[in-house]
């Protein structure tokens, strides 16, 4: 098979956005659009990835790290410009290379391997992606010969009035035999009112100089939008989610309501797992079988095991295992690992905490850098006080530990396996296993002490 490379033309800042974040680094669906163009090129066997940077080149490299090589385009001088800057690299290879903007976040690697398949097939020089539009208005325009071959490519402001009545548009991405490529880019003028070099001009010159130049059309024209500005990216957005709730529910889990259910594109959910309305569920997050997750929870970057339910709540950075039920009303903080069989419940806050199996929660508490061995019991208004103003404590809870209600452990403590807490209690000092923990003052009862101070109304 013949050597294949790409180039990502990611170079621009992206003024119509309107923001300090450049353009390309947008986030779509929870990944920035050229991390997604990124991702979908390397499933097709790509030598070489080069990503034409310029405008904010340190942030992007750190975005997509050693997943491409780099070249810097300083000054923004047009498309050609931009890709001759990859030439470096690329120059004098053989074999086949694709042109695709980084603000395209919609393309699909197999839409662009049925690309690369089409020039190969017809042994064309250059081929260009299209797709049929309902408003065709200010793209390029694509003129086919009789034999149904590209002939030339109109932009709208140069169309005549029958031209601009063709729906088939140049999307901007490309096909190109490399050599023919970097030999026609040192042809291309910037003659034009703009002063910039354009690589559709490259079709024209291999045109001129007898090359076979072919389209391959997509069937779906939202795949090529380009993001040009906000009202773009919510359509992006939007085409997104539902490209992967659908890949959800085809796969096996119900989506209540797939308009009011927000999914990143990297998280992954087993079968029989039911999300319910008002969820978004973020970044590398891992969600098991058999699963309820809502309705109006917020999951990021979390793993789950089996048969968890988690309703109402919000859970960051963490892993929680098997047949746990978290909320209404829970907070789950960065670092926490939560076992199987767990219960935690309504307006409970983990925090960096390591929480055993069939150990409960169940209501008003704040569990902070704490290890909580098995089969725990931690009363309502259970408080780990963790903090001494300056540095974060540890508690350790051993397996067995009954803490009763409104209970303060003052870290650093240790909790002694099957020790009780009497309710009330505040803990400043270790607690031995199987001892009863009783840390409050006792009951003085002074009767009739509110009339003599005559208190009552």
């Amino acid at each position: 098979m013949s050597k294949r490379y790409a180039i990502i033309l990611a170079a621009g800042q992206g003024t119509r956005m309107k923001s300090k974040l450049y353009k390309v680094l947008h986030p779509v669906c929870g990944k920035p659009m050229v991390q997604h163009v990124v991702d979908q090129i390397s499933h097709l066997q790509i030598e070489n990835i080069v990503t034409v940077i310029g405008h904010g080149a340190e942030k992007v490299k750190a975005q997509l790290g050693d997943t491409c090589s780099y070249a810097l385009q300083a000054e923004q001088l047009g498309t050609a410009h931009a890709v001759i800057q990859a030439s470096e690299s690329l120059e004098n290879k053989d074999g086949t290379t694709i042109v695709v903007c980084g603000d395209t976040p919609l393309i699909k690697a197999e839409t662009m391997e049925s690309l690369f398949q089409h020039h190969l097939a017809n042994g064309a020089k250059a081929s260009v992606l299209t797709a049929k539009a309902d408003d065709p208005t200010g793209y390029g325009r694509i003129i086919r010969n009789a034999s149904g071959h590209v002939e030339k490519i109109v932009e709208h402001k140069d169309a005549s009035e029958a031209e601009r009545k063709i729906t088939e548009i140049n999307t901007g991405t490309y096909c190109f035999d490399n050599q023919a490529l970097f030999n026609a880019l040192k042809n291309v003028s910037n003659d034009n009112v703009q002063g910039e070099y354009y690589l559709p001009d490259v079709i024209e010159i291999l045109k001129k100089q007898g090359e076979m130049v072919v389209a391959y059309q997509t069937s779906d024209f939202n795949e090529t939008l380009g993001v040009n500005d906000r009202v773009a990216l919510a359509e992006a957005e939007s085409t997104m989610k539902k490209r992967i709730n659908e890949a959800h529910m085809r796969a096996g889990v119900t989506i209540i309501d797939s308009q009011n259910t927000y999914i990143d594109s990297d998280v992954i959910i087993g079968r029989d797992t039911v999300i319910y309305p008002g969820t978004t569920i973020k970044g590398k997050t891992v969600i098991g079988e058999d699963c309820i997750i809502g309705p109006n929870s917020e999951i990021e970057a979390c793993e789950i095991g089996n048969g968890t339910v988690i309703k109402q709540s919000v859970a960051h950075q963490s892993s929680i295992g098997s047949q746990v039920n978290i909320g209404p009303f829970a907070h789950i903080r960065p670092e926490s690992e939560i076992s199987d069989d767990v219960k935690i419940g309504n307006f409970v806050e983990l925090k960096k905490t390591k929480f055993g199996k069939g150990s409960k929660a169940s209501h008003l508490s704040y569990i902070g850098d704490t290890e909580v061995g098995e089969d725990v019991n931690l009363g309502c208004g259970s408080i780990t006080v963790n903090y001494d103003g300056k540095r974060k404590h540890l508690t350790k809870i051993e397996d067995g530990v009954f803490v009763g209600c409104n209970s303060n452990l003052v870290a650093p403590v240790t909790i002694g396996k099957g020790a009780y807490i009497a309710a009330g209690s505040t803990i400043t000092q270790d607690v031995p296993g199987d001892a009863l923990s009783i840390a409050r003052a006792r009951q003085v009862n002074k009767e009739n002490y509110v009339q003599k101070l005559d208190l009552k109304k």
